[in-house]
């Protein structure tokens, strides 16, 4: 009698072990930022899930590296599932922004998931977007250009 009293405590233990144990669906996305031209400044990279700050708005989290012409790897770690974009550029003076003329066009080199580069506009939340959906590193190389 008491081994079936037993039973719920043992089914209760091992459902609890089974979910401490169980994955907890965030990955990994690495951003490969290559074509910096000079090593002064830095390298920034955001990710974005709301499409009204993409591309130059506040992003979801932002991380800044020295700038080298060998290129630049940012780790955005512990990431839920869902639909992201990211955007780089290449701060030469120090203001963690891109910097644009009267127009509103870039005068530092910039770059976007999915290497977008629109003609005469920003590029937009939908054309920049991917899907991180398990714990496999997600990775992507974004050439930044002026």
């Amino acid at each position: 009698m008491i081994a079936y009293r037993m039973i719920p405590l043992m089914l209760a233990t091992t459902a609890i072990f089974v979910f401490i144990s169980a994955p907890g669906g965030a990955a990994e996305i690495v951003v490969n930022v290559k074509n910096i031209e000079s090593a002064k400044g830095e390298v920034g990279c955001g990710l974005f899930t709301d499409p009204e700050n993409f591309p130059m708005g506040k992003a979801d989290v932002q991380i800044w590296h020295k700038a080298s012409t060998d290129g630049v790897q940012c780790h955005f770690k512990d990431i839920p599932a869902g639909i992201y974009a990211v955007s780089t550029s290449h701060d030469l003076n120090g203001n963690k922004k891109v910097d644009t003329n009267f127009l509103g066009i870039p005068k530092e080199a910039w770059g976007v998931s999915n290497n977008v580069r629109p003609a005469l506009r920003p590029p937009r939340f939908d054309e920049a977007q991917f899907a991180l959906s398990d714990e496999n590193p997600l990775v992507m190389t974004i050439k930044i250009e002026d």
